[in-house]
């Protein structure tokens, strides 16, 4: 182990394509990158101020720094692949789903035949593949059975022993399912012209089994065997059916690899499709699981490498959605419309979906986890302090002036506390004025908190800019909570978060789940508020006009809507009906206002 100190290492680095091993005090690896330029890149771990709390427990652990340059950054990006699965180090990110995949194999034999194995034999046999299920495989090979007669025996059919009359034709041959080449009833030739198109069909390529069938079926008919023809056509009908519904793009699009890429705060999941003559041959989602701040190029780079070696590919051209560093004899295109565009976009819905996947099993799993992840990446966009898993938001109604209200909302965890929201009617300010409102509703709120001894939130929203933030923050400082509760305003317009004494705003990212709690908070707070005050204004307008008749004060308004449940019902009441309720003088003086 270097007892050289991390600075002198750094400065020996070379400015050369390589890779970075970084270890610990116990001579472990701790974590393996590539690099365009070594030295540039290994000092800026220690150069940086890194945002994740891993990264920098990773610096503080690293006391020795190996290297090895290659010729290209494209060489190091193989390299490193190579070593993490080699070493597997705790904080490079995790390539989940390292299972055995199923192959389709043609034996290497004088009759090949075609089955499904797990296991790659050298002796000469054909293997495609691998492939992502076995259904996937049982499908094609179906398929090739329904066109093809093959044999399914494990007999060694070499031309002496068929010359010889050692085997007999089994069932297989009598239900059609085999043409006997045991008994020499089918020649080598035409079993291996077979052959030769099922590898075609095995590739996404059809055209040469359909255009050899058509031709025979023409023959068939010229020759007046129409029932043979007939059975010739229905195998067209197969093939052309089979690929018409494997065809989703155009059929020029032909050995093509596609990736995308979805990810969040904690995992990246790349979609792969494999194209041939415009049929998807195979799809495949991986799973990556974050350790440090690694960007979506960083990821996908190294899960086209890892991906792409896994299912053997030998496509020359790849379709990404943004450019990264690949090996250097592959295509790279970056589609920005048309079938290319589209073929890019189905795969990244197929990311996305298996990523939701993924959230209903975890939810089924771990209903909390998904909680989890929300409240630390909320904790990390609003630069908290800690997780807001109690949040209150305020917002102020006094449509025209009147009756101004004010709501506050609760949520819990990410989701609606409904016995919690509280209403309130406006005290201790005359007329319209939002940033009074909003300071006297802190202040209740929070005085009531404290008095009662209720647990304080984490986070509190207000519905306004920096005038209805610095409100706020006035009653916090009088109840002496300023800096025991983070304190945030939402602008309605652009949706901009507002901080205490920060005269710009963060700008989250609309598709952000933060951005969408603190919207919804917003919008539940805002619902609550209109709601309370529309209720308030039209009680107030039925009040106003019952009460507005000379001798008819508050409680006979309270008894009279007791009794007919409306004005109109009021107004539509006998004298007889009125004066039950009321007494027979006031009945009269309501009775003769109405009519």
């Amino acid at each position: 182990m270097s007892l050289l100190p991390i600075d002198i290492q750094l400065k020996t680095l070379p400015n050369s394509p390589g890779v970075y091993q970084f270890y610990d005090t116990a001579d472990k690896i701790l974590y393996v990158g590539k690099a365009k330029n070594l030295k540039k890149r290994a000092s800026s771990y220690f150069t940086k101020n890194h945002e994740y709390g891993k990264t920098r427990v990773l610096v503080k652990k690293i006391v020795r720094i190996d290297h090895i340059v290659v010729p290209t950054e494209s060489d190091a990006l193989l390299l490193e692949n190579n070593l993490i699965k080699k070493y597997r180090p705790r904080y490079n990110v995790l390539l989940k789903d390292d299972k055995s995949y199923p192959w389709i194999c043609i034996k290497n034999e004088r009759f090949p035949r075609i089955f499904p194995t797990r296991k790659l034999v050298k002796d000469g046999s054909e293997y495609f593949g691998p492939y992502t299920s076995m259904k996937t495989v049982r499908v094609l090979l179906d398929l090739i059975k329904s066109v093809y007669p093959l044999r399914t025996c494990n007999y060694d059919l070499s031309k002496e022993k068929i010359q010889a009359g050692k085997y007999k034709v089994c069932l297989e041959y009598h239900l059609g399912n085999c043409k006997g080449p045991c008994e020499g009833f089918q020649s080598a030739d035409e079993y291996q012209r077979q052959i030769t198109d099922i590898r075609e069909i095995i590739k996404g390529n059809f055209k040469s089994s359909v255009q050899y069938f058509k031709g025979q079926m023409k023959a068939l008919a010229e020759d007046m065997r129409f029932e043979e023809a007939q059975m010739i056509k229905d195998k067209i009908d197969v093939l052309e059916n089979y690929q018409v519904k494997s065809t989703i793009v155009n059929p020029k699009i032909n050995n093509v690899d596609v990736f995308s890429i979805v990810s969040d705060e904690a995992f990246a999941y790349v979609n792969f499709l494999q194209l041939s003559h415009g049929s998807i041959t195979r799809s495949h989602t991986l799973e990556i699981k974050k350790k440090l701040d690694e960007t979506d190029e960083e990821l996908l780079q190294l899960a086209i490498v890892e991906i792409r070696a896994r299912f053997k590919s030998e496509s020359k051209e790849l379709y990404l959605p943004f450019k990264v560093t690949t090996e250097p004899h592959l295509k790279v295109t970056i589609p920005q419309l048309g079938d290319k565009k589209k073929i890019v976009e189905l795969s990244q819905r197929n990311a996305k979906f298996f990523r939701q996947e993924r959230f209903k099993q975890i939810m089924i799993i771990d209903p909390d986890r998904h909680t989890k992840r929300i409240m630390a990446q909320m904790k990390v966009d609003l630069r908290l302090s800690s997780e807001p898993r109690h949040i209150e938001c305020f917002d102020n109604s006094n449509i025209q002036g009147s009756n101004p209200v004010a709501a506050c909302v609760v949520f819990k965890d990410g989701k609606p506390s409904k016995k919690e929201y509280r209403h309130y009617n406006i005290k201790t300010v005359d007329g319209p004025d939002d940033f009074a409102s909003m300071e006297e509703v802190v202040y209740r709120r929070y005085k009531r908190l404290l008095a009662e001894e209720q647990p304080l939130p984490q986070l509190i929203v207000i519905d306004g800019g920096k005038g209805q933030l610095s409100s706020a923050l006035k009653s916090l400082e009088l109840l002496e909570l300023r800096g025991k509760i983070a304190i945030i305003g939402i602008a309605k317009r652009l949706e901009e978060i507002y901080f205490p004494g920060d005269s710009i705003p963060l700008y989250l990212d609309k598709k952000s789940e933060s951005l969408k709690i603190i919207q919804q908070l917003r919008n539940e707070a805002h619902r609550f508020g209109i709601t309370f005050h529309r209720n308030k204004r039209s009680k107030a307008a039925i009040n106003s006009e019952l009460q507005e008749i000379d001798g008819i004060g508050e409680k006979t308004v309270e008894e009279l809507l007791k009794k007919f449940k409306s004005v109109k019902r009021v107004k539509e009441a006998s004298i007889e009906n009125l004066s039950t309720a009321v007494g027979l003088a006031k009945a009269k003086k309501i009775y003769e206002t109405f009519h």
